[in-house]
C-alpha cells in the first residue's frame, strides 16, 4: 500500500500505510468484546460483586479507556493500540501542503515539540477515540431493539404512539425511537461511506487523514521516529526512581513505597504502562484459543499423535492380575470353559456374577475369547481387542464358549467342552458386555469398531 503513494509523491518514512492503520483499528475493536467475555466468565463465579459492573460494561470501559488513553496521549502522543504499532498522533500545520520536510530533517526535535498534541488536542482526540465509539455502540444497540419491531409489523405498527398529555420523558423517548427508525439508518450509511472515502483518499495520497473525525480535529497519524524514542528515553530517565531526599520532604512525610504519594508517582504509571504488553498478549491468546477450538487442526493433531502409541489394556477393578512371564506356558493355550472366573464382576441389576474370560497371559496378540491370534482386530469400548467374529458373537450372546459355559448349547465342534451342570439363572452369559471386563457395551454390536492397520 505504501508503493502506490510513493510512485506519485516519493516515499514518506513517517507516513504509515493503510494496512497498519486498519490493523491498529482492528486491535482496538477487539478490546471491548475480549474484556466483556472475560468479565462475563468471572461474573458467573462472583455474581454478587460483578453483575452490576457487567450490566454497565460500556460505561465502565469508557471511563477506564479515558484514563488509559489520556495517559498514553500525554506521554507517547498516541493511543494505547497506536503505541503498540509504533504510531503517534500529531497536529497538522496550517500551511500550504502541511509539510516541512527540510525542518523535519534538520531539527526533528523542534518539529516534534511543535507538532505535539496540546491539552485541547488531547481532549479532542479522547472524544474521537472514546466518545464516538461509545455513542456508536449505544445507537446500534438501541436500533437493534426498536427497529426490528417496525420491520416485522410493517408501517402500521403504532404501539409507541405519543399520548395526548405526554411527559417530557415520554416525548424524548418517542422522538428518539422515531430517530432510530427513520434517520439513523441514513446516518449510519453516511458514516461508513465517509470512512471508506477517506481510506481510499489516504491510500492514493490525496489526503493526510484516513478518518473524517481526524480531519475535523486537525490530527493525523504518523510513525514514531528517532526523535520520539529519544524523548521517551529521556522522560523515563527523568522519572523519580527513589524517594525524595529528606531535605526536600515535607515534615512527617514517609518515604515508604506504600505511601499514597509514592503510589501515585510510581505504581500507578507502571501499572498502566504494563498494559502495553499484557492486553495485546491476552487478545492474541483469546483469538488463538478461539481458532484452536473452532478449527479441525487440534483434532487432527491429537489423532496423529496417538496413532503411533501402543496403549496398554485398561485396568479393571475386580479382575485377576496376569501372571509373570516365568509362569507362562505358551505352547498349550487353554481352550476350556470348565473353570469359573475367580473374581467375576457382579451385575448391578440382576446381582448375578457375569461370565468373563481371562486376558491372554504374556501375549497381546491373542484374542481373549478364542485364545488364538487375532483375526480382523476389533476394539470394544473398554479398550480390549478381539477377533471380529468372536466379540460380535459374544456381545450378541451367541458365542460357542458362552453356550458351553451356560450349558444351553454345544460348542464341542469348536473345542469348548460343555459344563457338567447348567449355570442358567445362576450366572449371566455376558451378552451385551465386554468379554474381559464385563462392562456393558453401549449400542450392542453397533458399538464395536474395526481397527484399521
Amino acid at each position: 500500500m505504501e508503493f502506490i503513494s510513493s510512485i506519485q509523491h516519493g516515499l514518506d518514512d513517517h507516513k504509515p500505510s493503510l494496512f497498519e492503520l486498519l490493523s491498529e483499528q482492528q486491535l482496538s475493536a477487539l478490546l471491548p468484546p475480549s474484556l466483556r467475555y472475560l468479565l462475563a466468565h468471572i461474573t458467573q463465579r462472583h455474581p454478587r460483586y460483578l453483575l452490576r459492573i457487567l450490566n454497565s460494561f460500556d460505561e465502565v470501559y469508557a471511563l477506564i479507556a479515558i484514563l488509559v488513553e489520556r495517559l498514553y496521549l500525554q506521554n507517547y502522543g498516541g493511543s494505547f493500540t497506536e503505541n503498540f504499532y509504533g504510531l503517534k498522533r500529531e497536529r497538522v500545520l496550517h500551511i500550504k501542503g502541511g509539510e516541512i520536510p527540510r525542518a523535519q530533517l534538520s531539527t526533528p526535535i523542534i518539529v516534534r515539540e511543535t507538532l505535539a498534541l496540546q491539552r485541547d488536542d488531547v481532549w479532542k482526540n479522547l472524544a474521537v477515540m472514546v466518545g464516538v465509539p461509545y455513542l456508536k455502540r449505544k445507537l446500534d444497540e438501541s436500533y437493534d431493539i426498536h427497529a426490528p419491531q417496525a420491520r416485522l409489523f410493517g408501517p402500521t405498527f403504532n404501539r409507541d404512539n405519543l399520548p395526548p398529555n405526554a411527559t417530557i420523558k415520554q416525548r424524548i423517548m418517542y422522538y428518539y425511537k422515531w430517530f432510530l427508525r427513520h434517520i439513523y439508518p441514513s446516518i449510519n450509511a453516511a458514516y461508513y461511506f465517509s470512512i471508506l472515502a477517506f481510506n481510499l483518499a489516504y491510500l492514493f495520497d490525496t489526503s493526510k487523514y484516513h478518518s473524517p473525525f481526524l480531519w475535523l480535529i486537525g490530527t493525523r497519524i504518523r510513525r514514531l521516529g528517532a526523535a520520539d524514542y529519544q524523548a521517551f528515553a529521556l522522560a523515563a530517565d527523568a522519572q523519580p526512581g527513589v524517594a525524595p531526599s529528606p531535605s526536600g520532604a515535607r515534615p512527617g512525610e514517609s518515604s515508604s513505597i506504600l505511601h499514597p504519594r509514592m503510589l501515585g508517582q510510581r505504581l500507578y504509571p507502571a501499572l498502566l504502562f504494563s498494559l502495553k504488553l499484557f492486553l495485546p498478549t491476552s487478545i492474541f491468546a483469546l483469538k488463538f484459543l478461539e481458532w484452536w477450538h473452532a478449527s479441525n487442526f487440534a483434532r487432527q493433531l491429537s489423532k496423529k499423535a496417538t496413532e503411533s502409541l501402543e496403549l496398554p489394556p485398561p485396568v479393571i477393578a475386580g479382575l485377576k492380575k496376569a501372571p509373570k512371564m516365568s509362569d507362562l506356558k505358551e505352547d498349550s493355550p487353554e481352550r476350556s470353559s470348565s473353570h469359573l472366573p475367580p473374581n467375576p464382576p457382579i451385575s448391578s441389576l440382576s446381582h448375578l456374577p457375569i461370565y468373563v474370560v481371562d486376558y491372554p497371559r504374556g501375549s497381546t496378540g491373542l484374542c481373549p475369547i478364542c485364545v488364538s491370534p487375532v483375526q480382523t482386530p476389533t476394539a470394544c469400548q473398554t479398550g480390549y481387542v478381539f477377533c471380529y467374529t468372536c466379540i460380535y458373537k459374544w456381545v450378541d450372546g451367541s458365542h460357542e464358549r458362552q453356550a458351553a459355559f451356560m450349558g444351553t448349547g454345544g460348542g464341542e465342534e469348536e473345542g469348548w467342552a460343555k459344563e457338567k451342570e447348567s449355570y442358567e439363572g445362576k450366572w449371566e452369559s455376558g451378552k451385551g458386555r465386554c468379554a474381559v471386563s464385563g462392562r456393558r457395551v453401549l449400542g450392542g454390536t453397533e458399538g464395536l469398531r474395526r481397527i484399521m492397520a
